[in-house]
């Protein structure tokens, strides 16, 4: 990753021989930052993960339980669908808000700020009396958690070396796919003995702990320098990213990845508890084992661009992603499984490649280039989560498996439009 600077800190590449003892922040060279092996980078790769863990968990915390929730208060599918959708919908809203806070307050407080609040949600969404106060607390988390993400690669740029960048996000998108599988296997088979109101109480249970340990791990940030709240700042920063091709497509891949992935989480456990399958709530739950899949895929991103380049990367990530969604058409729960798998696998990556991409080509303002990924990445995983339901209700899975495949289309022509508009401008670097 480029050493180039964000909107609250700015490090360069020069000689540590060749830096006063009066020298700025400015001038830290990057040897100082943090790199696998040494100093206190273990301690920030749990931390970011168990905070990666605590986000996806109570994120999606009931979208393993969308039959239960629809039987217990009476509604529909695509109603209760909303109980995800309200909180990635308000994270996709406050995501910017919140980096701007982070880069006046720092990111371990916003990120700490944000996990206590979300946690504290989450200990009282098992009391909800109706689907519109659930669907309510839901937003309200939401809104909490939305400082964790871009606040979160924030922090890694500035406080790991640029060529480790790659690898220490793809551990924090790890530990996001740890807590969205432990998650739904955890409240499957607590919903399956004691109800989806226990089970979401255990989650925010576990998410506590992940938030404590969490907030003594994390290594007190060496490089952030506050910047400003000025609105005008914030918005002139906003626009340059917005104007900025690569970072429109980059945006726009995160969105439909995350398009395919809402619409198939969110459907899957009404498709499994249903005929031919009419698995039991524990099973269904247990089936989410396979984010462990993405655990790695995220985690090996580095590796992946290594060997194909970016672009390579995403268009394997897209091949993968459809060939799951193809294999999910199958009434044989094995071929089912396998293309869960196979969707999950290339969701992970993909979406490991543009977060990282993002980071790599924001020269400053790091934190709203961030900001503006993870909100259009969970604006996609609200479309998905409510269209992949309205698919369903209308057409079956097959017409979820639709708007999924149209969704892989274009990540593959946005990335065919950024080869081509790399070969006509020749940059060296990234492309989407």
């Amino acid at each position: 990753m480029p050493s180039a600077s964000t909107g609250a800190s700015t490090v360069v590449d020069a000689p540590t021989a060749a830096v006063p003892a009066a020298a700025s922040v400015a001038s830290i060279d990057l040897d100082s930052r943090m790199a696998p092996g040494g100093p206190g980078y273990r301690r920030m790769s749990f931390a970011l993960f168990l905070a990666g863990v605590a986000t996806f968990a109570l994120l999606y915390s009931t979208q393993a339980l969308l039959p239960l929730v629809s039987s217990d208060f009476g509604v529909s599918a695509s109603r209760a669908s909303w109980t995800v959708s309200a909180a990635t919908g308000a994270l996709a809203l406050f995501v910017l808000p919140m980096s701007a806070l982070s880069e006046r307050f720092g990111r371990r407080t916003v990120m700490t700020a944000s996990l206590a609040i979300a946690v504290t949600v989450g200990m009282l969404v098992p009391f909800a009396p109706s689907i519109g106060a659930l669907i309510a607390l839901r937003a309200v988390q939401g809104a909490a958690l939305a400082g964790l993400p871009a606040s979160a690669t924030a922090y890694l740029a500035e406080e790991v070396r640029p060529k480790a960048l790659i690898t220490a996000i793809g551990l924090f998108v790890a530990g996001n796919s740890v807590g969205g599988m432990s998650g739904r296997v955890i409240t499957g088979w607590v919903a399956q003995e004691w109800g989806w109101r226990v089970a979401v109480g255990v989650i925010g249970i576990v998410a506590v702990g992940c938030a404590i340990a969490f907030r003594l791990l994390l290594p007190a940030p060496r490089h952030f320098v506050a910047g400003s709240l000025r609105p005008r700042v914030l918005a002139r920063t906003v626009r340059d990213h917005l104007a900025n091709p690569l970072l429109r497509r980059l945006y726009a891949i995160g969105a439909l990845f995350m398009m395919v992935f809402g619409g198939v989480y969110t459907v899957i456990g009404y498709r499994l508890t249903e005929a031919p399958f009419s698995l039991p709530q524990g099973i269904v739950g247990s089936i989410f084992l396979v984010y462990l899949v993405g655990t790695v895929s995220a985690s090996t991103a580095g590796k992946l661009v290594g060997r194909l380049g970016r672009r390579g990367a995403l268009y394997l990530a897209g091949g993968t992603t459809a060939s799951g969604l193809l294999l999910s058409l199958a009434d044989s729960l094995v071929v089912v499984l396998l293309g869960l798998v196979l969707i999950t696998a290339g969701f992970f990556a993909g979406h490991a490649v543009a977060s990282s991409s993002v980071s790599h080509t924001a020269k400053r303002g790091r934190a709203q280039a961030s900001a503006l990924y993870q909100s259009a990445y969970y604006v996609g995983s609200s479309a998905g989560s409510t269209l992949g339901a309205v698919a369903f209700h209308s057409g079956g899975w097959g017409g979820t498996v639709g708007l999924g495949l149209l969704a892989v289309l274009g990540v593959v022509g946005i990335t065919v439009a950024g080869s081509h508009a790399a070969r006509r401008s020749s940059p060296v670097g990234v492309g989407a």
